[in-house]
């Protein structure tokens, strides 16, 4: 299934260090600390988005992401220090290389495939060093950021994006919360909780929403409840390892759920803290939810084995066609921890 002319589909950027991205064992990872130097000082000199990436050269090393939508695409790096990797979706696996005698410009896609069914798929990426002959060795692998397609409305619909900050009237807190403020917080503040079962809530009408906040060494697993669904549980806790404690602070918000494809009814969303024995808390930025003119909520089919379309990288970093023709995304564009609208 090729994507829906007759849908308004949106990309959504989501950043390494997103919460819904799961590192099978984080310990394999290495990811820079954002406090060193300046997340602001690395901004304005990084090629990476939001200033970070995580690199690994553990072989079988992996990362799993569970969406919904027709199409995905992942950046990365290329160059002579990177070898083969595996990309997995619904149970389909497929082996590439990143290995280039020269270094790609970066992030550089590392595969796209726009020719998956709309349903709910999982996507694993793991490295597998140097696995083929033509990696000359190399066997590290770097992911930046991926996209995901979601569908908004239908063709031809508009949409408008609502933040709601975490001091708006509207959300419903219990348990103790404590407010901390930064600029870089959307609004100037974000607030957080290390009470086990704290939790947030809003109602709100929109075909998606959205839920932002920082990541910190203190944070550990907490759950989301859309309406009457089943509940979702994630972890928030920093990528840069170690012991717990309030350090390697992400305060540029990631995102920490997502969700679309939403009919015209009122839902409700429940953001819940799990503390474990250290007390580990949860921080709250804003949510976010996009309302389109008009609903048309696509069928959720069963998710069928894809190779779809491969996009394979290049010495020269450039974007290649993908085999139905049409060139995948070059810039990370749609909803990142800045708002930025897909088109």
């Amino acid at each position: 299934m090729a994507l829906n002319n007759a849908a308004l589909d949106f990309n959504v950027t989501i950043d390494d260090w997103a919460s819904i991205l799961t590192y099978t064992n984080p310990s394999d990872w290495q990811t820079p600390g954002p406090q060193s130097p300046p997340l602001a000082t690395t901004l304005a000199t990084t090629p990476w988005l939001e200033g970070t990436w995580h690199q690994t050269s553990v072989v079988n090393a992996s990362v799993i992401l569970n969406f919904e939508g027709p199409a995905i695409y992942i950046y990365g790096a290329s160059g002579p220090s990177y070898g083969s990797y595996a990309i997995t979706i619904d149970g389909a696996e497929s082996t590439y290389s990143a290995y280039s005698a020269t270094n790609a410009s970066n992030p550089h896609l590392l595969y796209g495939n726009s020719d998956l069914s709309y349903s709910n798929h999982q996507l694993e990426i793991r490295n597998m060093g140097a696995f083929q002959a033509s990696d000359q060795g190399a066997s590290a692998f770097l992911l930046d950021y991926i996209l995901a397609t979601v569908q908004l409305g239908p063709a031809g619909a508009t949409v408008t994006n609502t933040t709601v900050e975490d001091s708006h009237p509207s959300v419903t807190y219990s348990g103790a919360w404590t407010s901390e403020s930064n600029p870089i917080f959307s609004g100037g503040t974000a607030i957080y909780t290390a009470q086990n079962g704290g939790s947030a809530s809003i109602s709100f009408k929109g075909s998606a929403v959205y839920i932002f906040g920082d990541s910190v060494n203190d944070q550990g697993s907490y759950s989301v409840v859309l309406d009457n669904g089943p509940t979702q549980t994630y972890n928030t806790l920093s990528g840069c390892g170690g012991g717990y404690g309030k350090f390697c602070e992400k305060t540029q918000p990631s995102l920490k759920y997502l969700a679309s494809n939403l009919d015209s009814s009122q839902h409700t969303i429940t953001v819940i803290n799990s503390a474990n024995s250290n007390g580990s808390s949860f921080n709250l930025d804003r949510f976010v939810y996009t309302t389109p003119s008009v609903y048309a909520p696509m069928n959720i089919t069963a998710a069928a084995n894809s190779t779809g379309t491969f996009v394979n990288p290049t010495s020269t970093g450039s974007t290649s066609a993908n085999a139905s023709g049409t060139s995948a995304p070059k810039e990370p564009f749609g909803f990142s921890a800045r708002d930025f609208p897909v088109r």
